[in-house]
């Protein structure tokens, strides 16, 4: 199956399926505001394509997993013959989304903006054709950012022409508002967030087309007020679609690591042998569920990789971690971070390049360096207290030779060939170089 990634990421979709099915079936569908219109609105590709859109918040200089979700939904619609929009918040990351938060967030600079929309780009490009011809001839995928249309607004125009629509009543009916509100955190800027959003929703009906947004069910309120918007001050049908939340088995959000390291899409952030080693370790209830909305191998491949059950299973996650790493990092690094996770963890073959490495000046190796540092410089351990915790309980190891001394020190000596390998608990590696 692995063999096969390339024929896998580039199979055509099944010609004559409404997306809308495939969608369902792989299960990126909580709620959509009118199922059968818009399974009518999805039906003929070739003759009506459809543009729908997601917004991404400009928060941070790369996308995550969390994002991955709703690309992947824009990724299939594009490949089933309709116009996806990727819209970056250039404009409303200038007050931030309230949704699901406790806190206002920090407000960020207009450098700090562009900065981040400047990193998160190219990312894009990895799952959405915006040339054109990628899949088929399919429409060429846009990349907005709303800050074109929202920073030319005039605010008295504006409140006069959209705020109308909005009544405090319905604001105060969500949750996220009716909870900030109570507990004396919501701000005048962060409730006009809502207005802007639904704003986008009609600028891009107006300008494109649009007639749905998607995004995660945490944004249902958000969306549901733009498909108003539009009705209101068009006339026009649009629809609303939202994702499930993903959580683990404990209820946690899925898209971090055990220590709580975010999963960037950014390979300096997370290298590519991190992001496969995020998805191999993904728990086994999980796996089939991550082979449908993570990749895109057909469902009859997928039965057949998770029809086992166990140890067995390890092969579906192989699987399910090589294809997703192919896709956000190409299939160079999914197989250098393949080769290094299994020399690793079965000692066949060499590490490569795909083992996270820290160089340490040989002068500091020489005169020796406290194993709790070195952990922590290695991102192995958050703290001392966490570096000699995992000492005590026996979960580190230096040249696959388990520490015992919170004490201890490593050399220059400790280096074989140069390099050293140590491991925190069983699954995390660090290899660390004299410079």
């Amino acid at each position: 199956m692995v063999e096969a990634l390339g024929r896998a990421i580039a199979t055509a979709p099944e010609r004559g399926r409404n997306v809308y099915d495939v969608l369902d079936e792989r299960g990126f569908i909580e709620i959509v505001s009118d199922e059968a219109a818009l399974r009518a609105a999805l039906h003929d590709p070739i003759a009506r394509p459809i543009t729908l859109y997601q917004g991404f918040d400009p928060t941070a200089s790369s996308l995550h997993i969390g994002n991955l979700l709703g690309i992947m939904l824009l990724a299939h619609m594009q490949r089933h013959g309709h116009r996806p929009i990727a819209l970056v918040g250039g404009g409303t990351g200038m007050i931030g989304d309230p949704t699901d938060k406790s806190a206002t967030r920090p407000i960020l600079t207009l450098e700090q903006i562009q900065e981040n929309i400047a990193g998160q780009r190219p990312q894009f490009a990895r799952y959405l054709d915006f040339e054109g011809g990628r899949f088929g001839g399919n429409p060429a995928a846009l990349l907005v950012n709303n800050a074109d249309w929202l920073t030319p607004l005039r605010y008295i125009e504006f409140l006069r022409d959209i705020g109308k629509h909005f009544s405090v009543n319905q604001l105060l009916s969500h949750s996220t508002y009716r909870d900030r509100l109570e507990n004396g955190s919501l701000n005048f800027i962060e409730i006009n967030y809502v207005l802007l959003q639904a704003y986008d929703y009609l600028h891009q009906y107006r300008e494109f087309g649009c007639t749905l947004q998607i995004g995660g069910s945490d944004q249902w309120f958000n969306i549901l007020a733009g498909t108003e918007l539009v009705r209101k001050v068009e006339g026009g049908q649009s629809f609303a679609l939202v994702a499930p939340l993903l959580t683990t088995a404990s209820g946690e959000k899925m898209g971090k690591t055990a220590s709580g390291a975010r999963i960037w899409l950014d390979p300096v952030q997370t290298t590519p042998y991190q992001f496969y080693q995020y998805w191999v370790n993904v728990e086994d209830s999980m796996v089939e569920r991550m082979l449908k909305l993570y990749t895109f191998l057909s469902l009859e491949e997928i039965a057949a990789l998770v029809r086992v059950a166990g140890a067995e299973l390890r092969r579906a996650k192989e699987v399910l971690a090589f294809e997703a790493t192919a896709l956000s990092h190409g299939e160079e690094a999914a197989r250098t971070a393949q080769a290094a996770a299994r020399a690793l963890f079965t000692g066949e073959g060499d590490l490569g390049e795909g083992v996270p490495t820290t160089t340490i000046a040989r002068v500091d190796l020489d005169a020796g360096i406290a194993l709790v540092d070195l952990l922590i410089a290695t991102g192995l351990a958050k703290s001392k207290g966490d570096a000699r915790r995992l000492i005590g309980q026996g979960g580190a190891a230096v040249n696959g030779v388990t520490a015992s001394d919170a004490e201890a020190r490593v050399t220059s000596g400790d280096l074989r060939d140069g390099t050293l390998l140590l491991r925190a608990g069983k699954k995390r590696f660090s290899r660390v170089a004299a410079g």
